[in-house]
This record gives C-alpha cells, sequence and structure tokens, in this order.
C-alpha cells in the first residue's frame, strides 16, 4: 500500500514517515544512494507500507529548500535564536545566517532570548529595519511567546541558536508537551553543552518545527557559503538600492557612486550589517577563487 507522508525523524538508517495520522518506520531504497540523494528530516516522500516485510521510501518529491548541516529540506522559516547575556549576542553571525535563510527562500525570523535579563531592543531594532520580522521573548516568564505562536502555523519552520541561548527552552516554552532537555550554561566556556543530537520535526501550532543541531557547521560549513551574485539580494535593506548605483559592476564594498554605502552613511542601513555583508563578500571571493583554482567552478 503507498501513502504520501512527511519524514519526521532519521535515525541510524531508519527514517520515521508520518502519513495519514500515523508514523510508519521505513528504509530508503537503495536507488537514492545511487543517486547520492540522501532522505532528510522535513522530505515529502511516497512510501510502501508492506505487511510482513519492512516499509520503504519509494519517491523522494522534490524540495522547494534545503539546509546540508544541520541536514533538514523544505523549510520556509528559519527562526535565529540569540540571547541578550550568556552568550551575548555575535552580530555576524545572526547576520551570515539570515543571508544563508534568504538566498534559499527561507524567511529568516530573529528570536531574542533573556529579555528579563537585559534589554534586545537596540539588537531588535537593526534587524526590525533591514526588514526581518524580530522578537524579544523571555522563555522564564512567558513574555512575547504569544507572538511567535502564529508565526509557526502552516510551515515547516527550523530553529537554530547557538548553545546556550535557549532555544530548547524556547520550544518548550512554546508548547509544554514537548519537554525537551536543556543545558545549564558553561561558565568556563560560555556556551552549553549540546542537547540535540539529530533533526526532528516536531508538530506545534498548526505547523512543524525540526529542532536542529550543529549550529557551528552552518556558520562554518563552505557548502553553505552564499555566492557573490546573490549575497546583495541576500540583505533584504539592500533592495531598495541595488541597481542604482554609479558602476554595475558595483560591490558595494568601498565603490565610488554606491548607493548602499550612501545609505550606510545616511543611517538608513545599518553599518554593523553592511560590516557583515563586506565580510561575507570577502568569505564568498575567497572561496569562489579556491573552486575556480580547482576547477570546480
Amino acid at each position: 500500500m503507498n501513502k504520501d507522508g512527511i519524514i519526521i525523524k532519521g535515525i541510524g538508517g531508519f527514517y520515521y514517515v508520518e502519513a495519514a495520522g500515523q508514523v510508519y518506520e521505513c528504509k530508503a531504497k537503495g536507488i537514492f544512494r545511487k543517486e547520492g540523494k540522501k532522505p532528510v528530516a522535513g522530505d515529502f516522500v511516497t512510501i510502501s507500507v508492506n505487511e510482513g516485510a519492512e516499509n520503504t521510501i519509494d519517491v523522494i518529491k522534490e524540495r522547494t529548500s534545503e539546509l546540508m548541516r544541520p541536514p533538514v529540506a523544505n523549510i520556509s522559516r528559519l527562526f535565529i535564536i540569540a540571547s541578550t547575556v550568556e552568550p551575548a549576542p555575535v552580530p555576524f553571525i545572526i547576520d551570515k545566517l539570515t543571508a544563508i535563510a534568504a538566498s534559499k527562500n527561507i524567511e529568516p525570523i530573529v528570536v531574542f532570548t533573556k529579555c528579563d535579563m537585559a534589554s534586545a531592543d537596540e539588537f531588535a531594532g537593526i534587524y526590525r529595519s533591514a526588514g526581518i520580522k524580530t522578537f524579544c521573548v523571555s522563555n522564564k516568564t512567558g513574555e512575547g511567546i504569544e507572538a511567535i505562536k502564529p508565526e509557526l502555523e502552516g510551515h515547516i519552520s527550523a530553529f537554530a541558536g547557538n548553545s546556550g541561548v535557549g532555544k530548547s527552552s524556547l520550544l518548550n516554552a512554546i508548547d509544554p508537551a514537548l519537554g525537551l532537555k536543556t543545558a545549564e550554561i558553561s561558565a568556563k566556556l560560555g556556551r552549553g553543552k549540546h542537547t540535540t543530537r539529530h533533526s526532528e520535526l516536531f508538530r506545534m501550532c498548526g505547523g512543524y518545527v525540526a529542532d536542529t543541531p550543529g549550529f557551528a557547521s552552518i556558520v562554518s560549513e563552505e557548502s553553505e557559503y552564499i555566492p557573490t551574485d546573490i549575497l546583495a539580494a541576500s540583505f533584504p535593506e539592500f533592495e531598495d538600492y541595488l541597481g542604482q548605483c554609479r558602476f554595475s559592476s558595483c560591490r558595494h564594498e568601498k565603490d565610488k557612486g554606491c548607493r548602499i554605502l550612501e545609505a550606510v552613511e545616511a543611517g538608513d542601513i545599518s553599518s554593523s550589517r553592511h560590516s557583515s555583508y563586506v565580510a561575507l563578500l570577502q568569505q564568498a571571493e575567497s572561496r569562489e577563487e579556491q573552486l575556480k583554482k580547482s576547477g570546480k567552478k
């Protein structure tokens, strides 16, 4: 019997597919290995449910989006979690994640936690002025939690955040039935221990949420670099100025007649966001030069 469903978890070569209100343990057909395609959480699939034999994933449907590390497919919103204290926000990391999301047609949403301990207004203002939805919450008092719930309805969302920012605590505050494990902050390292070991989808607020491990890898992974030709478009606050610079080859770094630089000087674009763009541009150029030398570009 064939059923259409969605992979909610994959562990040790077994995939757990939610279909028609039930969860089926499945193995992937060998053809996917030959094609170099591996099923991941979030994949929409067709499975064969077999009596007396293992269930199989027969078809992996076309993906609308994909993150490689951590592996998750078909997400439409990436919630980027940062805390006001312990660990303090790192704007470049937030900016890289928002740009990675935008470059993959995923809507970035920034959430600052621990707002009962320190104000996030200054940071929140930067992202709101960039046209990015931004929320300030307290997992302890519940402040701001209700505002996030409607953002999950009808979407497959992923939550990404550095260790210790309260990502699992936030998910628990949104839906206490999850009961995800949390960890204390390491005073020595200034970050928490990793408590999430695999990507897994949870039903929440009328949608699915992927709790994703490997935050450091999505920031550092070379395969997630943003190509130079789409990098500027991955900063939504640049949109109104693109195509208006004096030179069509403008890189928006230190070029004369650059409308984006003029907007930064006028205070219409955050200088910290532009600094992150320049750093990402330099990383992308270095990466593309490496690929060119290796004959892969």
